[in-house]
């Protein structure tokens, strides 16, 4: 699939995703982020006429085989989901000043299933704790990270999406007798493997390849750079950037993933999920049940596929 010049804004979008987890503070985006967005969306088919390509792999993770009782939702005729408005793909203001994006789809399909209204709102992201604090939302669905320390605050629904660590490499030296056709120990044994300094990607390479040899870059864009000149072998970073970066023009079609993906909670995470009071858990159980459903009816496929035609697994 081609996609315009835009996509490199998108990717800086994506790429301050792991940012986010780290710290809260917001970092200034340009008013513009949301139609470069909506311009990529507009290169691919609807939703409803999408199919999946063979490179593109809808990530699953609900055990289809647990039973999950259908939920009392008791008296509740409403679920009042707080989120942002400057974080696409995954929640932006659309063209006709709507909220729109990957978890704000998401949370409508989760009140279709369990038959309850839905108010979306918008804040910032100082400001999402307080809103459930003082009963003015019931559930974020914010791309909050779910970890020990937030788990102390908020409980949790099962994670509706990872972001998975991945090798990218130079098509040139794929193929036929390629000595990297599998990242392991012993293909990577002396190899140059791009990675952002001190980040998760460049401990787990030195866990788990040990033999390889890191070259820290300052920041991704330069892993990238690193990868399409020839100064590293390889490059492992964050799946989501690379896969905008490869269907991108800024890559000039020269590289490929290879192996993986590595999603290791360790050093990747547990995730985003939809997070709750620590007094309501019975709405989380109600999330986690509609969450189940919708990756069994193929909702949560289609609406992946809708805000991520481009495959990162």
């Amino acid at each position: 699939m081609h996609t315009p010049p835009v996509v490199r804004p998108c990717l800086a979008a994506h790429l301050r995703l792991k940012t986010r987890f780290k710290d809260p503070a917001l970092s200034s985006r340009a008013p513009l982020i949301w139609l470069l967005f909506v311009l990529i969306l507009g290169t691919t088919a609807p939703a409803s006429s999408q199919t999946t390509e063979p490179n593109v792999t809808i990530p699953n993770f609900w055990d289809r085989k647990r039973k999950i009782d259908r939920p009392d939702m008791g008296q509740r005729p409403l679920i009042r989901f707080v989120t942002e408005d400057d974080y696409p793909p995954f929640h932006f203001v659309g063209p006709d000043g709507q909220l729109m994006g990957f978890e704000v789809d998401l949370a409508r399909a989760i009140c279709r299933e369990l038959k309850v209204a839905c108010s979306i709102q918008a804040r910032l992201w100082n400001n999402l704790s307080d809103a459930l604090a003082q009963g003015q939302g019931d559930a974020i669905i914010a791309s909050l990270r779910i970890t020990a320390e937030n788990r102390k605050r908020f409980v949790f629904s099962s994670s509706y999406y990872r972001t998975p660590a991945r090798f990218v490499i130079r098509k040139e030296t794929l193929g036929p007798g390629s000595p990297i056709t599998e990242p392991s120990t012993a293909t990577l044994a002396g190899r140059r493997v791009g990675v952002v300094a001190g980040s998760a990607h460049e401990a787990y390479l030195q866990a788990f390849f040990p033999a390889a040899t890191p070259v820290p870059q300052a920041h991704q864009a330069a892993v990238l750079d690193a990868v399409r000149s020839g100064e590293v072998d390889i490059g492992f970073a964050d799946g989501i950037g690379l896969a905008f970066w490869l269907n991108g023009e800024a890559s000039a079609g020269c590289c490929a993933f290879v192996g993986g993906p590595y999603t290791e909670s360790r050093y990747f995470g547990e995730g985003a999920g939809v997070a709750v009071r620590r007094d309501d858990p019975k709405l989380a159980q109600a999330i986690d049940w509609a969450l189940h459903r919708l990756a069994a009816d193929g909702t949560y496929a289609t609406l992946y596929l809708r805000y991520f035609p481009i495959g990162f697994y």
